[in-house]
């Protein structure tokens, strides 16, 4: 089966998924905002302009205004793919912010999920 584009995918379509499986496990919005604006660099006016305007993954990372470098200490596997291994950029920030949101999701402290 082929992969799906991850670069035309909308962030605004994704987001609530990620904050319901955060929401499911007990933990908040605010918090999958806090993890997604530590790991890109936007503040909470730069994330809700980004959900307003509806980009996808590809515009949303390409704007960030300066991901975190923390980020490659995000490693694992996410959705059956090793996250260190990805090689297209995007991709590999998609599922870097899925990971976070997971970490969240499985009850990890937020200072260990920035990796501090």
């Amino acid at each position: 089966m082929p992969r799906m584009n991850i670069h035309t995918l909308k962030f605004t379509k994704v987001y609530p998924f990620l904050v319901a499986k955060a929401e499911r496990k007990g933990r908040t919005k605010e918090e999958v905002d806090e993890v997604t604006c530590w790991l890109t660099g936007y503040d909470r006016p730069g994330l809700d302009d980004q959900i307003a305007r509806e980009t996808d993954y590809e515009t949303f990372f390409a704007e960030a205004p300066r991901m975190n470098p923390a980020a490659p200490l995000i490693k694992g596997t996410i959705c059956g793919y090793r996250i260190e291994d990805i090689e297209d950029p995007v991709e590999r920030q998609v599922r870097m912010l899925d990971k976070l949101v997971d970490e969240l999701a499985k009850g990890k402290a937020i200072e260990k999920i920035k990796r501090g």
